[in-house]
């Protein structure tokens, strides 16, 4: 039991909504919870912060990915029913998974930069040795040096003046730009996917109109699938065959059975509905990525 010199120099009301304590002091606050003698936390005491209820064998973490890799649609429909507290909340999985997948792909990135750095090459020897031949092929055009000229074909006007801007006629210059690509877009996904994501959720509710379903539960739907998503776009990031295979495989066949779980309905209307929203989806998609992938160049 404490002595009176420590209770007297614990504080008289709550310090996070300033509800005064009684006697006996009890050890949480009646209105808000928080302890009533709150302390510098030791390391023990910051370790079960971090891990808390999720790292145990039997937290919500291990539910939810047991859940989410061999029930697919079954988390929505378990958050949708209001059973949450078991499982970790759609939004907190999807960013937890999301962002190790693109720090994973970010990492294999600047390992292969090493193996496909750009090398550039004298096109001539003698006097004329410092004239050098570069060009990369950005898929919609190219654009590169040669013999100390810059050019650039296929592109629009102001991306091959802002790429001039950037790097003049300097072909180490263009070298080192080019080879950060890669890295920005990866970083830049990330962001693209608060695009994408809501899109998709809304290409759901436009197929499911006669469902009379909220929004904000296709959105639900949509976070638990993406979440797969990332996970799939993780084995596919590891350069390893078999599981490129298997995890492209998962892909659709994933989201059929969790729209099947989510949704139901027969597999004939459930098909069509899932081919308009993959239609939708891959525009958005392409022209999302897309803008990334010149503003991952521009930037």
């Amino acid at each position: 039991m404490p002595d009176l010199a420590t209770v007297d120099s614990l504080p008289a009301a709550c310090l996070n909504c300033g509800e005064p304590f009684g006697r006996p002091r009890p050890k949480y606050c009646p209105a808000c919870g928080q302890e009533s003698n709150v302390k510098p936390p030791t390391l023990l005491e910051f370790a079960q912060q971090f891990g808390g209820n999720y790292l145990t064998s039997e937290g919500a973490l291990w539910r939810t990915f047991v859940l989410l890799f061999t029930r697919p649609g079954q988390l929505t429909v378990e958050y949708l029913a209001g059973r949450r507290r078991r499982y970790l909340l759609p939004l907190r999985l999807y960013l937890m998974i999301s962002i190790a997948t693109l720090v994973l792909m970010r990492v294999l990135s600047a390992l292969d930069a090493g193996d496909n750095a750009v090398v550039l090459e004298p096109a001539a020897t003698g006097p004329q040795a410092k004239a050098v031949q570069f060009d990369v092929d950005l898929g919609l055009g190219k654009a590169g040096v040669n013999n100390g000229v810059f050019y650039c074909e296929g592109l629009p006007q102001w991306v091959c003046r802002r790429l001039e801007r950037r790097i003049g006629v300097d072909p180490k210059l263009l070298a080192r730009e080019l080879e950060g690509v890669v890295g920005r877009f990866v970083s830049n996904l990330g962001n693209a996917m608060f695009v994408l994501l809501p899109m998709y959720a809304l290409w759901l509710r436009l197929v499911y109109l006669n469902r009379q379903m909220r929004y904000t539960e296709h959105l639900v739907f949509a976070l638990h699938l993406h979440a797969f998503w990332f996970v799939a776009m993780a084995c596919v990031a590891a350069g390893w065959a078999p599981l490129q295979l298997l995890a492209l495989i998962a892909v659709p066949t994933y989201a059929l059975m969790a729209m099947r779980r989510v949704y139901g309905g027969r597999w004939g209307p459930l098909l069509a509905r899932a081919l308009i929203v993959s239609v939708l989806y891959g525009v958005s998609l392409a022209l999302v990525t897309g803008a990334v992938a010149v503003w991952s160049v521009l930037a």
